[in-house]
């Protein structure tokens, strides 16, 4: 029988020439404060690991981590986008209703 454990292939750390992958920090805290809380939250932790799997040497770690971090600040935004402009549709709507409930109510006045 073989006891031997055999291990993952491990990525090569960084080279010190290498920057490391932006980590979207500030997009995440503004995404989180000025737009959807719950996705912005989610930002945010992925921006936090960045930099963390960059200095543990897990390179493709870190750039997935830097990837999903835009992608659920854009998200957040994007949701506090439809959100406003579901506001406005709710609000146009009121408004017309509103106004044909008084054009009715002045036409049957006789």
């Amino acid at each position: 029988m073989n006891d031997q454990v055999q291990q993952a292939p491990t990525t090569p750390p960084p080279s010190p020439n290498q920057a490391p992958p932006p980590n979207y920090l500030v997009g995440g805290i503004l995404t989180t404060i000025l737009c959807c809380l719950p996705f912005g939250i989610v930002s945010i932790v992925y921006a936090a690991s960045v930099n963390t799997k960059w200095m543990a040497g897990d390179v493709q770690g870190a750039m997935n981590a830097s990837k999903n971090a835009k992608l659920w600040a854009w998200v957040s935004f994007a949701v506090a986008i439809a959100g406003i402009v579901l506001w406005f549709i709710l609000m146009a709507v009121g408004v017309v209703a509103g106004l044909g409930i008084d054009g009715l109510e002045d036409a049957f006045n006789f």
